[in-house]
């Protein structure tokens, strides 16, 4: 470990890194200091160290700091040292009241582009759980947007521009409900995972589906026995086909100004019973027309019909 408390070139933090596995900023409380510690931080980012940084509060540098309070009290103030990406979100924190829900909304995609930088899934996941507590903010909302920036950051995957709906819609002749329906399958499965995949599952199937780029994204992410956002998010971004990346990246930048998951799901999922209800019905109809059916067959036919008929007026 080695205390860090002058500026830095990008030769000293390659010595840095290479002779030290831990490197901890302690610079004045100042301004110039708190300056001084972001320019660090992007030097010792570009070699991958472990860096963190003190919280000194009562002394404007760390000699003060001692004298005060003495070395004891300091080398708590070491062992409790923030990591990076903790001291870019507090730092960013200050500039915003999170009474404010403007402010909160803004605050929450700052520190979620932070986070979707953190390459390690582990590591993120444990910010993720911190931040979540520390700022009183929902992990899914957390993996949501961190999810839309995972994709923006990969321009390769990206559609820089996505071509409106409209014109989908045109091409392959769908209404736009539908193909706004099912997009928003898509996007739940892929940021809500734990709490849709089953429900989904349960009440829809691909033989529902439309949109040909949908049915193998939604086979795909059906098909791995996994829950977790973080997982489905790994399957879906080694899908190969520039066009089926490029329909992923369209539907996680879309906004669907979605506040209740459970409603957005129940919502979805009727139209797919209402529809399965009624190509039900006209069967029964057109089976009750065959001349050679049994009494009994007749029988079981028109009850069917009923029970479908009152399913479709309940859903109505």
């Amino acid at each position: 470990m080695r205390l860090c408390g002058t500026a830095l070139t990008e030769e000293q933090a390659m010595l840095l890194r290479k002779y030290s596995n831990q490197v901890i900023f302690a610079y004045d409380s100042d301004g110039a200091g708190q300056t001084a510690i972001k320019r660090g931080i992007e030097v010792l980012e570009k070699q991958n160290c472990d860096a963190r940084v003190l919280q000194m509060e009562g002394a404007k540098d760390p000699d003060e700091y001692i004298i005060k309070y003495g070395s004891g009290r300091f080398k708590l103030l070491i062992d409790n040292a923030i990591s990076l990406v903790e001291f870019k979100i507090k730092t960013i924190k200050d500039d915003y009241n999170l009474e404010n829900a403007k402010d909160k909304i803004a605050f929450l995609k700052k520190i979620t582009a932070i986070l979707a930088k953190v390459e390690n899934t582990i590591e993120r996941e444990i910010y993720i759980d911190k931040i979540s507590e520390q700022y009183d903010i929902s992990k899914q909302a957390l993996y949501a947007e961190i999810n839309k920036e995972l994709y923006k950051s990969e321009p390769e995957k990206i559609l820089t521009k996505p071509a409106p709906q409209a014109k989908k819609s045109e091409a392959i002749g769908l209404d736009e409900k539908i193909i706004k329906r099912e997009n928003m399958i898509l996007y739940l499965l892929i940021n809500y995972a734990k709490e849709t995949k089953e429900v989904i599952k349960s009440n829809i199937g691909i033989e529902d589906l439309k949109i040909a780029e949908n049915k193998t994204i939604f086979d795909k992410i059906m098909s791995q026995d996994v829950e977790e956002s973080e997982k489905i998010i790994q399957v879906i971004a080694n899908i190969e086909d520039g066009n089926l990346q490029e329909h992923i990246s369209e539907i996680m930048v879309a906004d669907y100004g979605i506040t209740s998951v459970q409603k957005c799901l129940e919502d979805i999922i009727i139209p797919y019973s209402r529809d399965r209800l009624q190509n039900r019905k006209l069967q029964i109809i057109e089976e009750m027309k065959h001349p050679n059916l049994s009494i009994e067959e007749k029988d079981a036919l028109e009850l069917e019909l009923n029970d479908t008929i009152l399913k479709l007026a309940r859903i109505k």
